[in-house]
């Protein structure tokens, strides 16, 4: 009796103590497939809210390899990433015990011993449909998919069949496409308006996604995060650009567009994660995430949440900022957004955070 007295006096603690060791064993297989293999590398395909340097090496204007940008990155060096400091993948990286930045596939100074453990294939000025990437000179999903052919071939070369495979197979592969191809060129330039409606082009875009999504899991891609779009319309360009429209109001018909286009994209990752064999497909509600943090910016510890802090904050991207960079804000944390379009490294940081925890709608027996 005195032994069964002493079990049942024990048995809270016991409780709480399965209870931290399921967390924790929860919390280490969130980045890792059904069998909690931790992801050895950080692989990224996008446009601006990705690229960490890549257009730096490629003839395009599309470039954030100079100040302001990258004031707070390590050592103030404007690496070619579009915001005062690191992107999301750098923090996914970071966060998953990976080096704290991700490498761009183009930079020679890394080698591929560099570019096992993460690599970025994203081009600032890019988007779902190739046309997009053209405008500015960047490099298209396609090229980016190409370049990912060669890092396989690379890997394989100077790490060996079985780790290249292990790499491959078990990285996490971070999509962040999209918005360029409404904002920089259906919504400005004709040429795709005289082909596609809009929900045409929608859909033309969706298809655009699954079959890069497919061509990549096709050459041993399992774990993707896809990255819906942010509400397009409260960007502080196109709230300057609102013109119909008292100053400082967001766009909300280009919001439509956005949350449009995500609930295909949405769909669209839960049908790949049933048709595609092995893969863990993720949807980031990036689009969620933002409207909370422009509508109630005191509650991240944001103070402005309609303009950038480069410049007037409410024109200036890319070269634009380097022209009014004596205006630039003194504290980027402060501010939802680093120049008119893309946020500070602090708002990153927290979309990186959704990245993380977001779930695959597939289930495992």
């Amino acid at each position: 009796m005195s032994l069964l007295r002493q079990v049942r006096r024990a048995m809270p603690a016991l409780f709480v103590l399965a209870q931290v060791v399921l967390a924790t064993a929860r919390r280490g297989a969130a980045a890792a497939g059904p069998g909690k293999v931790p992801a050895p590398a950080v692989i990224v395909f996008g446009d601006s809210t990705a690229d960490t340097g890549n257009n730096n090496f490629i003839q395009t204007m599309a470039r954030g390899n100079h100040p302001p940008y990258g004031r707070d990155y390590v050592g103030g060096v404007a690496t070619g990433r579009f915001s005062n400091g690191r992107l999301p993948a750098d923090f996914v990286s970071e966060a998953l015990g990976l080096p704290p930045s991700v490498p761009a596939y183009l930079d020679p100074g890394h080698t591929i011993h560099h570019l096992a453990r993460g690599v970025s294939f994203a081009s600032a000025g890019a988007g779902l449909d190739n046309m997009t990437a053209q405008i500015p000179s960047a490099m298209t999903l396609s090229e980016q998919i190409d370049h990912f052919r060669r890092y396989r071939a690379r890997l394989r070369r100077a790490k060996g069949q079985a780790a290249a495979h292990h790499i491959i197979s078990h990285a996490i592969y971070i999509f962040s496409i999209g918005a360029s191809d409404f904002l920089q060129n259906y919504l400005v330039f004709p040429a795709r308006g005289y082909r596609y409606t809009l929900p045409e082009y929608e859909v033309y875009l969706v298809g655009a996604a699954e079959a890069a999504l497919r061509a990549v899991h096709g050459l041993g891609a399992r774990a993707f995060r896809v990255v819906g779009l942010p509400p397009l319309g409260c960007l502080p360009l196109e709230r300057a650009m609102n013109l119909p429209r008292p100053t400082g109001e967001c766009n909300e018909v280009y919001n439509v567009v956005a949350r449009s286009f995500n609930s295909r994209l949405r769909g669209l990752v839960a049908r790949l994660n049933w048709e595609l064999p092995g893969a863990r497909l993720a949807y980031v509600d990036q689009y969620g995430l933002m409207s909370a943090m422009i509508a109630r910016p005191w509650e991240y510890d944001f103070e402005n949440s309609v303009q950038g802090c480069c410049g007037t904050g409410y024109v200036e991207t890319g070269v634009l900022c380097s022209l009014d960079s004596a205006l630039t804000c003194d504290n980027a944390d402060k501010y939802i957004f680093f120049d008119a379009v893309h946020p500070s490294e602090r708002a990153y940081k927290i979309i990186a955070g959704a990245i993380l925890n977001a779930t695959s709608t597939r289930r495992f027996p």
